[in-house]
């Protein structure tokens, strides 16, 4: 059950990745290009938790490359609210 869950996650992960990825592809705006990559990153990192049998909640790497992905969001709401000036 909790493999099935996993994939599960990780298609809507998947398919919410697609969705920025068209939304940055229309519009041009960084802002939705870091969401999809977050959201990729973090399909491929369910993929391969489920796939790998790692059922153990100590399994630390797991838990940074989903760390690095919550960055990686953090940084383009920083990104988006916070402009480089330009001229600067």
């Amino acid at each position: 059950m909790e493999t099935f869950l996993l994939g599960a996650i990780a298609m809507a992960c998947a398919v919410a990745a697609l969705y920025f990825f068209r939304f940055w592809r229309n519009t041009g705006d960084r802002f939705f290009l870091y969401f999809g990559l977050s959201f990729l990153i973090e399909a491929i990192n369910r993929t391969i938790f489920a796939l790998g049998g790692v059922y153990d909640e100590e399994a630390g790497l797991y838990y940074l490359i989903r760390l690095g992905s919550y960055l990686l969001i953090l940084w383009a709401i920083f990104a988006k609210n916070f402009p480089r000036r330009k001229g600067q």
